[in-house]
């Protein structure tokens, strides 16, 4: 189980540090995206156990940390970015007065609470902080940590259930006119490749191409050499989540090769004494194309099954 657990997290994270609109809002010139669509998880289906899941093991930690309740506020959060620009994120969900004060006083943090507007909507300028920085309050009952804010970005409240945070303000200027989305983001034309499906819980990807070699050992890989572009998808399928993951890879023998070598992985891991049959017969169903330069690997598992690997 040790192994279908790697795969499946690998899967379920093929984004990694991209914190989170809709991906149909992503601009087919981002060089990342990450949707997440708890709306559609918490559902009646087989999303249902990962938002279980999710509950237990990361809202319940920001309810402790915060107060801020994500099950009752949030109800999707996307992230992308533009190559050579700062990442945009947006929040969308019943978010109550009680979360934007606590933004607004993140905001005090960096000194600067003067209102900027754009398009008739307002917005505010975070400075930044320095690592650990903290604020106390009055009587010193309450002292929040501060922690990775050092860089600048530009937050807006003012559009309707949705928190806006911009890495630069044309970037603000830009989602303000077009109400939280990037003018020109229709048809995803240019290089980004998007997966949907009609019930769609979860998508990533990113151009590797827009990623330098900055000399770590996880860009320094083959595989990640030459591959250009990366996508995921988990969607609902009846009672079953269906996974897919596509790479478009430099060269037609490179997408040939890593499939060679998924169909090795999963050939090994089905002859695994540990794996129970339901686990065998999922990987046994994992459909491995190669077709010119792109691999495209897809297999529909219980979501029980998904829930119970990444727990173990």
């Amino acid at each position: 189980m040790r192994y279908l657990k790697v795969l499946l997290i690998a899967l379920l994270l093929v984004a990694p540090g991209i914190a989170a609109a809709k991906a149909a809002d992503v601009p087919g010139s981002a060089v990342w995206y990450f949707h997440i669509d708890l709306a559609q998880m918490r559902d009646d289906g087989p999303g249902r156990s990962v938002y279980a899941w999710l509950q237990d093991e990361a809202f319940a930690d920001v309810m402790d940390e915060s107060g801020v309740d994500l099950d009752k506020e949030l109800d999707s959060l996307t992230a992308f970015a533009l190559e050579g620009e700062g990442p945009v994120i947006l929040f969308e969900g019943n978010i109550s007065q009680e979360t934007k004060d606590k933004i607004m006083t993140f905001i005090a943090a960096s000194g600067d609470l003067n209102p900027l507007k754009a398009s008739g909507k307002t917005y505010y300028h975070f400075k930044g902080t320095d690592e650990d920085e903290s604020i106390d309050f009055a009587d010193n009952k309450i002292e929040i940590q501060i922690d990775s804010l050092e860089e600048e970005s530009w937050i807006s409240l003012a559009l309707k259930n949705k928190v806006l945070i911009t890495g630069s303000e044309e970037q603000m200027h830009a989602m303000l006119a077009n109400n939280g989305k990037i003018a020109g983001s229709n048809g995803h034309r240019g290089a980004l490749l998007i997966l949907t499906a009609e019930k769609t819980m979860l998508q990533a990807g990113m151009n590797s191409t827009a990623f330098g070699d900055d000399g770590d050992s996880d860009w320094n890989s083959n595989i990640l050499r030459n591959t250009e572009q990366v996508a995921f998808m988990m969607a609902a399928a009846a009672n079953k989540l269906a996974l897919e993951a596509k790479l478009i890879t430099s060269e037609p023998e490179m997408a040939e090769s890593l499939a060679s070598v998924v169909r090795g992985l999963i050939s090994l891991m089905s002859f695994n004494d540990e794996m129970d049959a339901e686990a065998v017969a999922m990987l046994q169903g994992t459909r491995v194309e190669a077709k010119g330069n792109s691999l495209s690997i897809s297999l529909a598992i219980d979501p029980d099954l998904v829930v119970r690997t990444i727990s173990d």
